[in-house]
């Protein structure tokens, strides 16, 4: 293994770029709030949190998730951010992390729409944070298992503002983002959290979920626009000719976007849609425009190491190297992705990949969303196929299966392949093992 790269840094960064203080960095109730405004809102908080080491920080109100989180990091805290909200999720925390307390977005309210640190005064005073600071414990979803926290740095969160919006942001000038993922997952910290504090781009502070509620967001802001979404907000987008307001870009993650999906998207928003490549574990590594091609280019700074033939990822600011589960072929300062670890299903003795088979099924006429996965092990069965869950009104399962069939191996047909009204999809669109598994069997 390769020595991890040594990266020239400074020792600490400031809490919020303010080379524009007048300039807008978040959109609350279809007004700007200034970067300076935004300072004061988050000195004044600061003044009020309790004397703890953890704030548990599950505000919804992206504008109050902002100025929680740097009210706490320049108190010298740690924001945690659990994937779930649910009382039982904050009593697993609150049990894992007995120094600490809640912040949600009416507990903070008063401080934060109005401000009692003079604006004048917060310019003067914004903290630089010490780089190696741990600014987050951020959780996974547990989709393949129970949540795990990862470490993130105050170094590594201002850095991967900066290199998100030089690859993305920067050259659309000073752009309005209407995010549909939540802020206290990885890729939504990043991109709606961290852009704003490190780089000179604004954010809208709700999160809408539905399309109408989308074009809503980004009509009550001014251009240009970038939307930040999933896979399964960009089918439900087109499913329901939504039009959107004119968009300067559309980012999406969490899951493959299909290359037919990217395009259509592309033809009906006008815009391209770039994906972001990453993980809780690494935060967002790489970025491609779906529709030219399979290879990822790397983010700036971002070291990838594939010398034995696994993959490590190394970034500024990160507390250790990060081995990938996924398996890439390195070509300069790109790579393709080949499979992931664990994603691979063998049949017969031949073999497939899983997220290749859920992409397959996605892209029949007639089916509005679908997963393919493997089940828990039946001992009664000697061959274990993998299973499918499909959300197609207007096709049968045996409709289903013939398509498909024409698209893949038949040794991988899932068996069983079943219809559902929906399927259980988390706030950023991933699908719980578990819940999968309930789901199909009382389907």
């Amino acid at each position: 293994m390769s020595a991890r790269p040594s990266f020239e840094t400074e020792s600490s960064w400031p809490l919020l770029e303010l080379a524009a203080p007048d300039s807008p960095m978040f959109w609350l109730q279809g007004l700007p709030v200034s970067r300076g405004g935004f300072a004061a809102s988050s000195a004044a908080l600061a003044a009020r949190l309790p004397s703890r080491r953890y704030a548990i920080n599950v505000c919804e109100n992206r504008f109050a998730f902002a100025t929680a989180f740097a009210a706490a990091v320049a108190r010298g805290q740690t924001n945690l951010l659990p994937a779930s909200s649910s009382p039982e999720a904050l009593a697993a925390v609150r049990a894992s992390y007995p120094d600490s307390y809640v912040l949600w977005d009416e507990a903070i309210r008063d401080g934060v729409l109005v401000p009692r640190t003079p604006v004048d005064d917060a310019l003067h005073k914004v903290p630089r944070i010490d780089g190696d600071h741990a600014a987050a414990l951020v959780f996974t979803s547990g989709s393949t298992g129970q949540p795990q926290a990862h470490l993130k740095t105050w170094h590594s969160i201002h850095n991967s503002g900066r290199i998100i919006a030089e690859r993305l942001f920067d050259a659309l000038g000073h752009v309005h983002i209407v995010a549909t993922v939540p802020q206290q997952h990885m890729y939504g910290l990043e991109t709606s959290v961290a852009v704003p504090l490190s780089a000179h781009h604004s954010v809208g502070v709700e999160r809408p979920v539905f399309p109408q509620d989308v074009r809503r967001a980004l009509a009550a802001l001014p251009a240009p626009r970038v939307l930040v979404t999933t896979p399964v907000h960009i089918r439900a987008l087109l499913a329901a000719e939504t039009r959107l307001p004119g968009l300067a870009a559309i980012i999406s993650a969490t899951a493959p976007l299909p290359p037919d999906l990217a395009e259509r998207a592309e033809i009906a928003f006008d815009a391209p849609v770039l994906e972001i490549y990453g993980s809780t574990e690494t935060g967002s590594i790489a970025s491609r425009r779906t529709v030219e091609g399979a290879r990822w280019r790397l983010l700036n700074q971002v070291h990838l190491d594939s010398s034995d033939g696994s993959s490590r990822v190394s970034l500024p600011g990160a507390t250790e190297v990060v081995t990938l589960q996924d398996m890439l072929e390195t070509d300069g300062d790109g790579f393709r992705l080949l499979g992931r670890s664990g994603d691979m299903v063998k049949v017969g003795g031949k073999r497939a990949s899983l997220a290749d088979l859920t992409l397959k099924l996605q892209s029949i006429p007639g089916v509005i969303d679908a997963v393919v996965f493997q089940p828990d092990a039946d001992e009664r069965t000697l061959v274990q196929r993998p299973g499918a869950l499909v959300v197609a009104p207007t096709l049968s399962e045996n409709d289903i299966l013939a398509a498909l069939a024409r698209l893949i191996d038949p040794v991988f047909l899932p068996r069983p392949l079943r219809k559902v009204d929906a399927l259980p999809r988390n706030t950023v669109g991933k699908l719980p093992k578990q819940a999968l598994q309930q789901l199909l069997i009382n389907a």
